[in-house]
């Protein structure tokens, strides 16, 4: 199946929301944990036994392993493989963007289904040129994988950027979301080549939103989007986001109970949509 499928059915069975994987180092502590690779170990094996087969998708931040180094990213290894055929998907959060054979070198880094550090789907910046984006797709559907295209995202200094007219008189972020309903035109139930739109945005075009795809939604929650915020951007494809939040749910650990439970009332609050 290809990844637009089986998000679908993942979204079907488990609901809409993705939980953050974020080991910063104050939620360490919080969870009375070293911030250290023992640390990190404890609490990459608390998410993946909390949200495997939970919920549908988890994101976890390739960062917050690698500055530990080799040892940290071997955990991060670990976890994705955990999490593999559990019925709940990994989207690495990476925001990889280069050219040629090294975009290519990226890709199967992450997309190859043999790779160590095999995600099902990863985030990638358009920045260096939609078409530099090549190896990614072509990866990704080789491995039945997926890719979240930065489009619009939560951060508020992005704007000046992504809302920039191009000389086709569209913005860069709408240029994006054009490109992505051309990558997945004929795809059903949908499309494997999304983008990441942040729940804070001020107002988006609805419909550039009709590009087939699923659409990653940082910002929600404990950074300030509201089920309302969803409504109003997402209104006409609200069944193809993936509210993602961190610390509403995170906060909730160690307690693997805990941790499931806020899940499940956040998902719970995102059926109202």
């Amino acid at each position: 199946m290809s990844f637009g499928s089986r998000a679908h059915v993942a979204m079907q069975a488990y609901g809409p929301l993705c939980v953050g994987i974020d080991p910063h180092a104050h939620l360490l502590q919080e969870w009375g944990l070293e911030d250290s690779v023992d640390g990190l170990d404890r609490f990459a094996a608390t998410c993946v036994e909390a949200f495997a087969g939970k919920v549908a998708f988890v994101k976890p931040q390739s960062a917050f392993f690698e500055r530990f180094g080799a040892a940290g990213v071997a955990i991060l290894e670990r976890t994705l493989q955990d999490l593999r055929h559990t019925g709940t998907l990994t989207i690495l959060d990476v925001k990889r963007g280069d050219i040629g054979s090294t975009a290519g070198a990226y890709a199967d880094a992450y997309l190859d289904d043999d790779a160590p550090m095999a995600a099902d789907a990863i985030t990638v910046s358009p920045y260096l040129g939609f078409g530099s984006l090549t190896p990614f797709f072509a990866a990704a559907e080789k491995n039945d994988a997926g890719v979240f295209v930065l489009a619009f995202t939560s951060n508020p200094e992005a704007i000046r950027y992504q809302a920039a007219t191009t000389s086709s008189g569209m913005s860069v972020g709408d240029e994006v979301l054009v490109e992505l309903g051309h990558a997945n035109e004929g795809a059903d139930p949908m499309g494997s080549f999304g983008a990441v739109i942040g729940a804070t945005v001020a107002h988006l075009d609805t419909q550039r939103l009709e590009f087939n795809g699923p659409i990653l939604v940082p910002g929600y929650g404990a950074q300030g989007g509201t089920v309302d915020d969803l409504r109003r951007l997402f209104g006409t494809v609200t069944d193809q986001i993936v509210p993602s939040t961190s610390r509403d749910v995170l906060s909730k650990g160690p307690d693997v109970t805990a941790l499931r439970a806020a899940a499940a009332a956040t998902n719970d609050a995102l059926s109202l949509l």
